[in-house]
């Protein structure tokens, strides 16, 4: 068993509070992202929603028979 001494569990919170710090960080990346993708999709299902909704008429040439 080990005994840690003041200085000893003083820096492991240290160490602690930074990696909380940065999960904290990357957390809010990631919802920034998350917001984006959401707005890019929603950007896409509308676009092919109208896609859809346009009805395109395509020429057609008269078949030869034979």
């Amino acid at each position: 068993m080990r005994n840690y001494t003041k200085a000893d569990l003083e820096e492991l919170v240290s160490c602690q509070l930074e990696n909380l710090n940065a999960m904290h960080d990357l957390l809010s990346i990631m919802k920034v992202q998350n917001e984006l993708l959401h707005n890019a999709n929603k950007k896409l299902k509308d676009e092919i929603s109208e896609f859809k909704e346009k009805h395109f008429v395509y020429p057609t040439g008269k078949r030869n028979r034979k």
